[in-house]
Protein backbone atom coordinates (compact mmCIF):
# COMPACT_ATOMS: atom_id res chain seq x y z
CA UNK A 1 0.00 0.00 0.00
CA UNK A 2 1.24 3.70 -0.19
CA UNK A 3 2.09 5.32 2.93
CA UNK A 4 2.19 8.63 4.02
CA UNK A 5 3.35 9.74 7.96
CA UNK A 6 1.25 11.61 9.63
CA UNK A 7 0.79 12.93 12.72
CA UNK A 8 -2.17 10.54 13.53
CA UNK A 9 -0.50 7.28 12.68
CA UNK A 10 2.42 8.51 15.29
CA UNK A 11 -0.25 8.81 18.03
CA UNK A 12 -1.81 5.59 17.51
CA UNK A 13 1.36 4.16 17.57
CA UNK A 14 2.77 5.60 20.83
CA UNK A 15 -1.09 5.20 22.06
CA UNK A 16 -0.87 1.19 21.23
CA UNK A 17 2.91 1.59 22.67
CA UNK A 18 1.63 3.02 25.98
CA UNK A 19 -1.22 0.22 26.35
CA UNK A 20 0.89 -2.57 25.79
CA UNK A 21 -1.46 -3.96 22.87
CA UNK A 22 0.83 -5.74 21.15
CA UNK A 23 -1.88 -7.75 18.58
CA UNK A 24 -3.04 -4.62 17.54
CA UNK A 25 0.37 -2.39 17.19
CA UNK A 26 1.32 -6.20 15.23
CA UNK A 27 -1.53 -6.00 12.75
CA UNK A 28 -0.97 -2.33 12.30
CA UNK A 29 2.59 -2.64 11.47
CA UNK A 30 1.92 -5.82 8.75
CA UNK A 31 0.22 -3.03 6.94
CA UNK A 32 3.23 -1.62 6.11
CA UNK A 33 6.57 -2.24 4.00
CA UNK A 34 9.94 -2.03 6.30
CA UNK A 35 10.70 1.14 4.73
CA UNK A 36 7.67 2.60 6.08
CA UNK A 37 8.10 0.87 9.45
CA UNK A 38 11.79 2.54 9.74
CA UNK A 39 10.13 6.05 8.83
CA UNK A 40 7.49 5.65 11.84
CA UNK A 41 10.44 4.34 14.33
CA UNK A 42 12.71 7.45 13.08
CA UNK A 43 9.59 9.67 14.78
CA UNK A 44 9.00 8.29 17.77
CA UNK A 45 11.50 8.19 20.85
CA UNK A 46 13.69 5.78 21.87
CA UNK A 47 12.01 3.91 24.63
CA UNK A 48 8.84 3.65 22.19
CA UNK A 49 11.21 2.64 19.42
CA UNK A 50 13.01 0.12 21.36
CA UNK A 51 9.91 -1.73 22.11
CA UNK A 52 8.54 -1.79 18.59
CA UNK A 53 11.54 -3.30 17.31
CA UNK A 54 11.79 -6.17 19.93
CA UNK A 55 8.03 -6.88 19.27
CA UNK A 56 8.86 -7.02 15.38
CA UNK A 57 10.18 -10.92 13.66
CA UNK A 58 13.63 -10.79 13.63
CA UNK A 59 13.68 -10.81 9.41
CA UNK A 60 11.41 -7.65 9.66
CA UNK A 61 13.50 -6.32 12.25
CA UNK A 62 16.70 -6.60 10.42
CA UNK A 63 15.48 -5.20 7.25
CA UNK A 64 14.26 -2.17 9.31
CA UNK A 65 17.83 -1.48 11.16
CA UNK A 66 19.17 -0.92 7.53
CA UNK A 67 16.56 1.74 6.73
CA UNK A 68 16.58 3.87 10.16
CA UNK A 69 17.90 6.83 10.07
CA UNK A 70 21.93 6.49 11.20
CA UNK A 71 21.48 8.12 15.12
CA UNK A 72 18.26 6.52 15.43
CA UNK A 73 19.88 3.48 14.70
CA UNK A 74 23.34 4.33 16.45
CA UNK A 75 20.61 4.86 19.65
CA UNK A 76 18.91 2.03 19.08
CA UNK A 77 21.59 -0.47 18.69
CA UNK A 78 23.64 0.59 21.84
CA UNK A 79 20.38 -0.36 23.66
CA UNK A 80 20.07 -3.93 22.23
CA UNK A 81 22.57 -6.93 23.72
CA UNK A 82 25.08 -8.32 21.56
CA UNK A 83 22.85 -11.76 21.01
CA UNK A 84 20.33 -9.50 20.09
CA UNK A 85 22.02 -8.20 17.25
CA UNK A 86 23.67 -10.93 16.46
CA UNK A 87 20.57 -12.65 15.69
CA UNK A 88 19.34 -9.56 13.37
CA UNK A 89 22.31 -9.37 11.37
CA UNK A 90 21.91 -13.48 10.83
CA UNK A 91 19.51 -12.52 8.84
CA UNK A 92 20.99 -10.06 6.53
CA UNK A 93 23.08 -10.34 3.89
CA UNK A 94 26.83 -10.32 4.35
CA UNK A 95 27.40 -6.90 3.32
CA UNK A 96 24.22 -5.21 4.76
CA UNK A 97 25.33 -7.17 7.80
CA UNK A 98 28.93 -5.75 7.63
CA UNK A 99 27.80 -2.46 7.42
CA UNK A 100 25.81 -2.74 10.82
CA UNK A 101 28.42 -3.64 12.70
CA UNK A 102 30.72 -1.30 11.50
CA UNK A 103 28.77 1.34 13.03
CA UNK A 104 29.39 -0.18 16.29
CA UNK A 105 32.22 0.29 18.81
CA UNK A 106 35.28 -2.02 18.37
CA UNK A 107 34.68 -3.72 21.50
CA UNK A 108 31.37 -4.10 20.56
CA UNK A 109 31.63 -5.94 17.35
CA UNK A 110 34.05 -8.39 18.75
CA UNK A 111 31.04 -9.15 20.63
CA UNK A 112 28.00 -9.59 18.36
CA UNK A 113 30.55 -11.46 15.87
CA UNK A 114 31.11 -14.07 18.75
CA UNK A 115 27.23 -14.43 18.94
CA UNK A 116 26.70 -15.16 15.45
CA UNK A 117 25.87 -18.98 15.26
CA UNK A 118 26.08 -19.15 12.03
CA UNK A 119 30.36 -19.96 11.05
CA UNK A 120 30.02 -19.55 7.33
CA UNK A 121 28.01 -16.46 7.35
CA UNK A 122 30.14 -14.60 10.57
CA UNK A 123 33.75 -15.58 8.45
CA UNK A 124 32.60 -13.75 5.56
CA UNK A 125 31.40 -11.24 7.57
CA UNK A 126 34.82 -10.48 9.34
CA UNK A 127 36.23 -10.96 5.54
CA UNK A 128 34.07 -7.76 4.45
CA UNK A 129 35.08 -5.98 7.43
CA UNK A 130 38.89 -6.36 6.82
CA UNK A 131 38.41 -3.94 4.05
CA UNK A 132 38.25 0.02 3.85
CA UNK A 133 34.65 1.06 3.36
CA UNK A 134 35.84 3.27 0.23
CA UNK A 135 36.48 0.04 -1.36
CA UNK A 136 34.95 -2.38 -3.79
CA UNK A 137 35.87 -4.86 -0.99
CA UNK A 138 34.01 -2.88 1.39
CA UNK A 139 30.92 -2.49 -0.77
CA UNK A 140 30.65 -6.07 -2.21
CA UNK A 141 28.61 -8.64 -0.71
CA UNK A 142 29.28 -12.55 -0.23
CA UNK A 143 26.19 -14.19 -1.76
CA UNK A 144 26.11 -14.57 -5.44
CA UNK A 145 25.36 -17.58 -7.89
CA UNK A 146 29.21 -19.51 -9.41
CA UNK A 147 29.13 -22.73 -11.20
CA UNK A 148 32.64 -24.41 -12.09
CA UNK A 149 32.92 -24.57 -16.06
CA UNK A 150 33.45 -28.46 -15.77
CA UNK A 151 29.92 -29.18 -14.71
CA UNK A 152 26.99 -30.36 -17.03
CA UNK A 153 23.79 -28.04 -17.12
CA UNK A 154 21.85 -30.80 -15.70
CA UNK A 155 24.26 -30.85 -12.65
CA UNK A 156 24.73 -27.14 -12.56
CA UNK A 157 20.92 -26.76 -12.04
CA UNK A 158 20.51 -28.93 -9.20
CA UNK A 159 23.14 -27.43 -7.46
CA UNK A 160 22.67 -23.16 -8.30
CA UNK A 161 19.30 -24.51 -6.41
CA UNK A 162 21.16 -24.34 -3.11
CA UNK A 163 22.66 -20.93 -3.82
CA UNK A 164 19.91 -19.19 -4.96
CA UNK A 165 17.92 -19.52 -1.78
CA UNK A 166 21.24 -17.23 -0.01
CA UNK A 167 20.73 -15.09 -3.17
CA UNK A 168 18.00 -12.20 -2.77
CA UNK A 169 18.27 -11.42 -6.65
CA UNK A 170 19.93 -13.50 -8.82
CA UNK A 171 21.25 -11.01 -12.03
CA UNK A 172 23.87 -13.18 -12.97
CA UNK A 173 25.48 -17.00 -12.72
CA UNK A 174 29.84 -16.65 -12.70
CA UNK A 175 31.41 -18.90 -13.88
CA UNK A 176 34.78 -20.03 -12.40
CA UNK A 177 37.70 -22.88 -13.25
CA UNK A 178 38.96 -25.20 -10.53
CA UNK A 179 41.39 -22.29 -9.19
CA UNK A 180 38.01 -20.69 -8.40
CA UNK A 181 38.91 -17.63 -10.92
CA UNK A 182 36.24 -15.73 -12.88
CA UNK A 183 36.56 -16.88 -16.57
CA UNK A 184 32.82 -15.91 -17.60
CA UNK A 185 29.36 -15.53 -17.03
CA UNK A 186 25.86 -17.08 -17.78
CA UNK A 187 22.54 -15.58 -17.50
CA UNK A 188 19.35 -17.69 -16.15
CA UNK A 189 17.95 -17.90 -19.97
CA UNK A 190 21.29 -19.15 -21.32
CA UNK A 191 21.39 -21.80 -18.70
CA UNK A 192 17.56 -22.64 -19.49
CA UNK A 193 17.64 -23.55 -23.27
CA UNK A 194 20.89 -25.57 -23.30
CA UNK A 195 21.07 -29.23 -23.32
CA UNK A 196 20.72 -31.03 -20.66
CA UNK A 197 24.70 -32.11 -21.28
CA UNK A 198 26.14 -29.40 -22.52
CA UNK A 199 28.96 -28.53 -20.36
CA UNK A 200 28.85 -25.19 -18.84
CA UNK A 201 32.26 -24.20 -20.47
CA UNK A 202 30.53 -24.36 -23.73
CA UNK A 203 27.98 -21.83 -22.63
CA UNK A 204 29.41 -19.30 -20.97
CA UNK A 205 30.21 -16.09 -22.14
CA UNK A 206 34.20 -14.95 -22.11
CA UNK A 207 33.32 -11.54 -21.70
CA UNK A 208 32.74 -10.46 -18.03
CA UNK A 209 32.98 -6.87 -16.49
CA UNK A 210 34.46 -6.80 -13.04
CA UNK A 211 36.03 -4.47 -10.36
CA UNK A 212 39.25 -5.14 -8.38
CA UNK A 213 38.54 -5.78 -4.49
CA UNK A 214 40.90 -2.37 -4.29
CA UNK A 215 38.71 -0.10 -6.47
CA UNK A 216 37.52 2.94 -5.35
CA UNK A 217 33.34 2.60 -5.11
CA UNK A 218 33.25 6.18 -7.65
CA UNK A 219 34.97 4.08 -10.09
CA UNK A 220 32.97 0.88 -9.80
CA UNK A 221 30.15 3.13 -9.51
CA UNK A 222 31.13 4.63 -12.87
CA UNK A 223 31.61 1.21 -14.03
CA UNK A 224 27.80 -0.11 -13.45
CA UNK A 225 26.55 2.95 -14.88
CA UNK A 226 28.54 2.93 -18.06
CA UNK A 227 27.87 -0.63 -19.06
CA UNK A 228 24.29 -0.53 -17.59
CA UNK A 229 25.30 -3.17 -15.03
CA UNK A 230 22.49 -4.51 -12.07
CA UNK A 231 25.62 -6.30 -10.71
CA UNK A 232 29.61 -6.43 -10.97
CA UNK A 233 31.71 -9.50 -9.68
CA UNK A 234 34.54 -8.62 -6.82
CA UNK A 235 37.89 -10.50 -7.97
CA UNK A 236 41.47 -9.62 -6.22
CA UNK A 237 45.05 -9.94 -7.93
CA UNK A 238 44.81 -13.61 -8.82
CA UNK A 239 41.33 -13.10 -10.76
CA UNK A 240 39.71 -15.11 -8.23
CA UNK A 241 35.89 -14.43 -7.58
CA UNK A 242 35.36 -12.61 -4.35
CA UNK A 243 31.98 -11.66 -4.04
CA UNK A 244 29.55 -8.83 -5.90
CA UNK A 245 28.10 -5.12 -5.81
CA UNK A 246 24.41 -4.96 -7.01
CA UNK A 247 22.95 -1.73 -8.24
CA UNK A 248 20.99 -1.37 -5.05
CA UNK A 249 24.26 -0.35 -3.39
CA UNK A 250 25.89 1.78 -6.18
CA UNK A 251 22.68 3.79 -6.20
CA UNK A 252 23.15 4.46 -2.49
CA UNK A 253 27.01 5.17 -2.96
CA UNK A 254 25.85 7.68 -5.73
CA UNK A 255 23.70 9.39 -2.81
CA UNK A 256 26.43 9.84 -0.87
CA UNK A 257 28.57 11.62 -2.97
CA UNK A 258 25.60 13.38 -4.64
CA UNK A 259 25.14 14.92 -0.66
CA UNK A 260 28.55 15.72 -0.10
CA UNK A 261 29.18 17.28 -3.29
CA UNK A 262 26.31 19.69 -2.62
CA UNK A 263 27.71 20.45 0.87
CA UNK A 264 30.88 21.33 -0.51
CA UNK A 265 29.56 23.43 -2.99
CA UNK A 266 27.43 25.21 -0.57
CA UNK A 267 30.99 25.86 1.61
CA UNK A 268 30.21 22.78 4.16
CA UNK A 269 33.35 20.72 4.95
CA UNK A 270 31.92 18.13 6.85
CA UNK A 271 29.23 15.76 6.61
CA UNK A 272 26.26 17.07 8.75
CA UNK A 273 22.29 16.43 9.25
CA UNK A 274 19.66 19.32 9.61
CA UNK A 275 19.54 17.43 13.56
CA UNK A 276 22.97 17.65 14.48
CA UNK A 277 24.29 19.78 17.07
CA UNK A 278 24.81 23.40 17.04
CA UNK A 279 28.44 22.82 17.90
CA UNK A 280 28.49 20.12 14.50
CA UNK A 281 26.63 22.61 12.27
CA UNK A 282 28.92 25.32 13.18
CA UNK A 283 32.27 23.40 12.99
CA UNK A 284 30.98 22.53 9.59
CA UNK A 285 29.82 26.07 8.21
CA UNK A 286 32.65 28.42 9.76
CA UNK A 287 35.72 27.57 8.18
CA UNK A 288 33.97 29.12 4.73
CA UNK A 289 32.05 31.61 6.22
CA UNK A 290 35.60 32.92 7.56
CA UNK A 291 37.01 32.71 3.92
CA UNK A 292 33.75 34.68 3.03
CA UNK A 293 34.43 37.63 5.59
CA UNK A 294 38.57 37.73 5.03
CA UNK A 295 37.37 37.83 0.73
CA UNK A 296 34.84 41.07 1.79
CA UNK A 297 37.30 42.59 3.68
CA UNK A 298 40.12 42.25 0.89
CA UNK A 299 37.13 43.61 -1.40
CA UNK A 300 37.20 46.35 0.87
CA UNK A 301 40.64 47.23 1.12
CA UNK A 302 40.58 46.96 -3.14
CA UNK A 303 37.60 49.81 -3.27
CA UNK A 304 39.62 51.69 -0.87
CA UNK A 305 42.54 51.69 -2.92
CA UNK A 306 40.51 53.50 -5.59
CA UNK A 307 38.83 55.65 -3.70
CA UNK A 308 40.16 58.96 -5.38
CA UNK A 309 38.31 57.19 -8.77
CA UNK A 310 35.16 56.73 -7.52
CA UNK A 311 35.18 60.25 -6.11
CA UNK A 312 35.61 61.29 -9.40
CA UNK A 313 33.41 58.80 -10.91
CA UNK A 314 30.73 57.64 -8.12
CA UNK A 315 28.62 55.54 -10.37
CA UNK A 316 31.47 53.33 -10.37
CA UNK A 317 30.78 53.04 -6.88
CA UNK A 318 27.18 51.60 -7.63
CA UNK A 319 28.19 48.87 -9.80
CA UNK A 320 30.42 46.92 -7.92
CA UNK A 321 27.32 45.03 -6.42
CA UNK A 322 26.87 44.29 -10.44
CA UNK A 323 30.30 42.83 -11.00
CA UNK A 324 30.32 40.91 -7.65
CA UNK A 325 27.51 39.51 -8.78
CA UNK A 326 28.43 38.72 -12.13
CA UNK A 327 31.75 37.25 -11.30
CA UNK A 328 30.73 34.69 -8.47
CA UNK A 329 27.89 33.44 -11.01
CA UNK A 330 29.68 33.10 -14.34
CA UNK A 331 32.48 31.23 -12.15
CA UNK A 332 29.87 29.26 -10.31
CA UNK A 333 28.78 28.09 -13.83
CA UNK A 334 31.63 27.31 -14.92
CA UNK A 335 33.01 25.28 -12.08
CA UNK A 336 29.49 23.31 -11.78
CA UNK A 337 29.98 22.17 -15.58
CA UNK A 338 33.29 21.28 -15.06
CA UNK A 339 33.01 19.52 -11.63
CA UNK A 340 29.91 17.69 -13.00
CA UNK A 341 31.88 15.90 -16.43
CA UNK A 342 34.62 15.64 -13.49
CA UNK A 343 32.23 13.47 -11.82
CA UNK A 344 30.92 11.46 -14.81
CA UNK A 345 34.84 11.16 -16.73
CA UNK A 346 32.93 13.50 -19.27
CA UNK A 347 36.31 15.36 -19.70
CA UNK A 348 38.46 14.95 -21.90
CA UNK A 349 41.45 16.72 -23.86
CA UNK A 350 44.15 18.66 -23.59
CA UNK A 351 43.16 21.67 -20.22
CA UNK A 352 44.70 24.53 -22.93
CA UNK A 353 41.42 23.17 -25.20
CA UNK A 354 39.24 23.44 -22.67
CA UNK A 355 40.13 26.77 -21.11
CA UNK A 356 40.00 28.38 -25.02
CA UNK A 357 36.58 26.99 -25.13
CA UNK A 358 35.45 28.41 -22.35
CA UNK A 359 37.33 31.80 -23.23
CA UNK A 360 35.10 31.65 -26.74
CA UNK A 361 31.92 30.84 -24.71
CA UNK A 362 32.77 33.58 -22.37
CA UNK A 363 33.37 36.36 -24.31
CA UNK A 364 29.53 36.10 -26.32
CA UNK A 365 27.93 36.09 -23.28
CA UNK A 366 30.18 38.91 -22.04
CA UNK A 367 28.87 40.56 -25.23
CA UNK A 368 25.74 40.02 -24.76
CA UNK A 369 25.43 41.60 -21.15
CA UNK A 370 27.77 44.23 -21.89
CA UNK A 371 25.74 45.56 -24.65
CA UNK A 372 22.53 45.42 -22.15
CA UNK A 373 24.91 47.34 -19.33
CA UNK A 374 25.51 49.96 -22.58
CA UNK A 375 21.56 50.13 -23.20
CA UNK A 376 20.62 50.54 -19.42
CA UNK A 377 23.08 53.63 -18.90
CA UNK A 378 21.59 55.03 -22.45
CA UNK A 379 18.25 54.98 -20.88
CA UNK A 380 19.38 56.49 -17.45
CA UNK A 381 21.33 59.11 -19.63
CA UNK A 382 24.48 57.84 -18.04
CA UNK A 383 28.10 59.13 -19.75
CA UNK A 384 28.19 57.39 -22.59
CA UNK A 385 32.22 56.49 -21.97
CA UNK A 386 30.82 55.79 -18.16
CA UNK A 387 28.74 52.93 -19.69
CA UNK A 388 31.57 51.76 -22.31
CA UNK A 389 34.08 51.24 -19.16
CA UNK A 390 31.76 49.33 -17.23
CA UNK A 391 30.41 47.31 -19.69
CA UNK A 392 34.04 46.52 -20.82
CA UNK A 393 35.38 46.48 -17.56
CA UNK A 394 32.16 43.68 -16.82
CA UNK A 395 33.07 41.69 -20.01
CA UNK A 396 37.02 41.17 -19.03
CA UNK A 397 35.40 40.52 -15.45
CA UNK A 398 33.22 37.33 -17.14
CA UNK A 399 36.03 35.89 -19.40
CA UNK A 400 38.43 36.19 -16.15
CA UNK A 401 35.91 34.32 -13.59
CA UNK A 402 34.88 32.07 -16.67
CA UNK A 403 38.87 30.79 -16.83
CA UNK A 404 38.71 30.38 -12.95
CA UNK A 405 36.07 28.48 -12.83
CA UNK A 406 37.14 25.92 -15.31
CA UNK A 407 40.72 26.26 -14.29
CA UNK A 408 40.40 25.25 -10.51
CA UNK A 409 38.08 22.47 -10.57
CA UNK A 410 40.47 20.85 -13.00
CA UNK A 411 43.73 21.52 -10.98
CA UNK A 412 41.98 20.23 -7.72
CA UNK A 413 41.04 17.33 -9.16
CA UNK A 414 44.64 15.83 -10.63
CA UNK A 415 45.70 16.32 -7.61
CA UNK A 416 43.55 13.95 -5.57
CA UNK A 417 40.95 16.97 -4.48
CA UNK A 418 37.10 17.17 -4.45
CA UNK A 419 36.79 19.37 -7.31
CA UNK A 420 33.16 20.30 -5.74
CA UNK A 421 35.03 22.41 -3.02
CA UNK A 422 35.38 24.80 -6.24
CA UNK A 423 31.79 25.63 -6.96
CA UNK A 424 30.87 27.08 -3.50
CA UNK A 425 32.53 29.92 -1.38
CA UNK A 426 35.77 28.90 -2.80
CA UNK A 427 35.18 30.35 -6.61
CA UNK A 428 32.43 32.74 -5.27
CA UNK A 429 35.09 34.73 -2.75
CA UNK A 430 38.04 34.59 -5.30
CA UNK A 431 36.19 35.89 -8.11
CA UNK A 432 34.43 39.00 -6.14
CA UNK A 433 38.17 40.02 -5.17
CA UNK A 434 39.70 39.98 -8.56
CA UNK A 435 36.42 40.54 -10.30
CA UNK A 436 36.10 43.99 -8.25
CA UNK A 437 40.48 44.74 -9.18
CA UNK A 438 39.94 44.26 -12.37
CA UNK A 439 36.79 46.43 -12.97
CA UNK A 440 38.29 49.99 -11.44
CA UNK A 441 41.53 49.06 -13.18
CA UNK A 442 40.31 49.09 -16.68
CA UNK A 443 37.32 51.29 -16.28
CA UNK A 444 39.55 53.52 -15.19
CA UNK A 445 42.41 52.77 -17.98
CA UNK A 446 39.20 53.28 -19.95
CA UNK A 447 37.92 56.74 -18.29
CA UNK A 448 41.14 58.11 -17.93
CA UNK A 449 42.69 57.75 -14.56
Amino acid sequence: MQFQLTDELIEKVEVLVEEKNDKELKSLLNEFHYADIAEILDELDLDDALYVIKLLDSETTSDVLMELDEDTREKILRNLSAKEIAEEVEELDTDDAADIIAELPENRQDAVISQIVDEEHRAEIQELLAYDDDTAGGLMAKELVKVYETWTVAGCLRRIRGQAKEVTRVHSIYVVNKQEQLIGRLSLKDLIVAKSDQKIADIAKDSVDWVHVNDDVEDVAKVMAKYDLEAIPVVDDNQTLLGRITIDDIVDVLKEEADKDYQLAAGITQEVEADDSILQLTKARLPWLVLGLFGGLGSVFIMKGFEEVMETVPSLFFYTPLIAAMAGNVGVQSSAIIVQGLANDNVRGSLIGRLLKEVGLALINGFALALLVVLFGFLISQNTTESIAIATSMMSVIIVAALIGTFVPIILDKRGIDPAIATGPFITTSNDILGIYLFFVISGLIIGF
